[in-house]
């Protein structure tokens, strides 16, 4: 029985500091970062594939350096691109063609 409630014990102090570090590091400068750094590459991204009709490999050449952390998937049905830094931000641009591309409302 001891056993068991330490056990649990130990879970619960590890799920909280996990919780309130994540929300620490999302809170901070970097997050802050990865959140800017994840809405641009979605809208450059965007505008170079459904704007000026290239490919992701020819786009992946406009970053800016530290830019190679954020993660992007392609959605071509929904003429969509999706920008992520893992566990931190994310962000999504759609093309409108009347409009271009434009950040996704949260």
């Amino acid at each position: 029985m001891k056993a068991r409630y330490w056990w649990l014990i130990m879970l619960g102090t590890i799920a909280v500091v996990g919780g309130l570090g994540w929300l620490w590091l999302e809170q901070s400068s970097w997050g802050r970062r990865a959140d800017l750094a994840s809405g641009y590459v979605a809208h450059v991204v965007c505008s170079c594939r459904y704007v000026g009709n290239r490919d992701m490999k020819s786009c992946a050449t406009d970053f800016e350096p530290g830019m190679e952390i954020v993660k992007m998937k392609d959605d071509p049905a929904a003429k969509r691109i999706t920008a992520w830094v893992p566990l931190l931000a994310k962000h999504t641009a759609t093309y409108t063609p009347a409009y271009g591309c434009a950040l996704d409302p949260r």
